[in-house]
């Protein structure tokens, strides 16, 4: 299996399996994966995920989706950064997702984190993806 981008392709997975209702979704373990999983999960986003291995020995996160009364948590997530054209912002540039209510996840020199974290912590850089 190949893909250009893993943030995008995690992305097209995650919509792709809300769009269709699914319980949960698979995608390939990869660091910057885990890291932004981890922060979906703690805005409350997905449900879980948990690294399994499939038939032929290879490593997948099994991403439980989260829905509230059969209708999806997640109404709209898009990529912000793609390989062609990166969108960096400073701290007191970063974008407030929809007045606040959704967040914007940045890959920092300390990490990847949520706005609200870069911006407590006065961090910039690179915004990979919206989610509301």
């Amino acid at each position: 299996m190949s893909f250009n981008h893993s943030v995008s392709d995690l992305v097209s997975r995650i919509k792709n399996g809300y769009l269709s209702g699914k319980a949960s979704v698979l995608s390939p373990v990869s660091k910057i994966r885990n890291n932004i999983l981890q922060i979906l999960k703690e805005e409350g986003y997905i449900s879980n995920f948990v690294k399994v291995k499939d038939d032929n020995n290879i490593d997948s996160f099994l991403i439980s989706l989260k829905y509230h009364n059969s209708s999806p948590v997640v109404n709209y997530i898009e990529v912000v950064s793609k390989p062609g054209r990166r969108i960096y912002c400073q701290v007191n540039n970063i974008p407030l997702i929809r007045n606040g209510l959704g967040i914007a996840i940045i890959s920092t020199s300390k990490g990847v984190l949520a706005d609200h974290e870069a911006r407590s912590q006065g961090l910039g850089g690179e915004i990979l993806l919206k989610i509301f």
